[in-house]
């Protein structure tokens, strides 16, 4: 009979009564409590919806990383670089740096060598990594075996411009960018403002160019030798500057007064450059003293703004030399 058999496992044991038992266990009360609300579709788990909302949020994720590292900042404020030539150009400038990556079993260059032999010149650490780890590092740009991290820039606050200026015992020269996006521009126009005598640039917080590897690189070094402020209000902060004694001189294509002519050279004076499109936004054109435009042929329309910057600063250095 069945329950009877002695084989292992063919009796019942106690406990485990078929049927009926007395009491519903709950399930009447769980029965009758509702669950809410349908949640909606991309909040479903499983639901074709939610793979795909799930799906653009990493991509999403993935491309703000991917500006972030790259030749943009990391999470905690630095920059990488990537590839072999921009990491070798960036150790020839001298660009703070905080570690350089190389990749194990890279293939050795001249750059690699380069690259490998400033960084211990100049005490930088070198991390030898696997090149899955670069490739996530630098959000999967090509970087060649190489990646450099540069230290977040330390922006001047820009009454320091003034302070320097005062230390110098010569009159005040300041630079300022209206609108200048572009690094290269900036870096050029640092490089022109050592070169001619200035004490320190001034760049709005916003809608501008920063302190990047490349705006270092191209200033050939000349960003560690002079402040690099940057303002909350730029205009405010010329307004300030002309409390405190200096003139503003604006370039401009359509200005009052030619370079040649420049009457405001020798006082203290910020000199404010514009973007090559749209030149000065009105709220600082109309904080100018003066606006100076550059003598050119009816040939060429416009210059760029880091080679129009560097005309008007040669020409307010001459005639400071004057």
């Amino acid at each position: 009979m069945p329950g009877n058999d002695k084989r292992r496992g063919a009796t019942r044991k106690a406990g485990t009564k078929k049927g009926m038992v007395v009491g519903s266990g709950g399930q009447r009360r769980k029965g009758l409590q509702g669950k809410g609300p349908t949640p909606k579709a991309e909040n479903r788990v499983g639901h074709v919806a939610k793979k795909r909302a799930d799906a653009k949020a990493a991509k999403a994720a993935q491309q703000q990383h991917k500006r972030k590292t790259a030749g943009g900042a990391d999470t905690d404020g630095a920059e990488l670089v990537a590839g072999r030539n921009p990491v070798a150009e960036c150790l020839r400038a001298r660009v703070p740096a905080t570690g350089l990556y190389v990749a194990y079993g890279v293939e050795l260059d001249e750059r690699v060598n380069e690259a490998v032999d400033e960084a211990t010149r100049q005490g930088v650490p070198i991390v030898e990594a696997q090149r899955s780890e670069l490739d996530k590092l630098t959000a999967g740009a090509v970087h060649q075996g190489l990646a450099l991290k540069m230290a977040p820039f330390d922006y001047a606050h820009p009454e320091d411009l003034l302070t320097k200026a005062g230390e110098s015992g010569l009159p005040p020269l300041v630079v300022a960018l209206d609108g200048v996006t572009d690094p290269r521009n900036l870096g050029a126009v640092i490089r022109s403002a050592v070169a001619f005598g200035a004490h320190g640039v001034l760049l709005p917080q916003r809608r501008s160019a920063g302190m990047t590897a490349v705006a270092w690189r191209t200033s050939a070094g000349a960003a560690a030798r002079i402040p690099v402020a940057r303002a909350t209000n730029l205009t405010r902060t010329l307004r300030d500057f002309q409390k405190q004694g200096l003139m503003v001189a604006g370039l401009d294509a359509d200005g009052d007064t030619s370079s040649d002519e420049l009457t405001l050279a020798t006082d203290p004076l910020v000199v404010v450059v514009g973007s090559e499109g749209r030149g000065l936004s009105r709220l600082v054109r109309e904080t100018c003293d003066q606006t100076v435009s550059i003598p050119i042929s009816g040939e060429v329309e416009s210059l760029n703004a880091s080679v129009a910057a560097g005309v008007l600063l040669s020409e307010v250095a001459r005639l400071r030399r004057r």
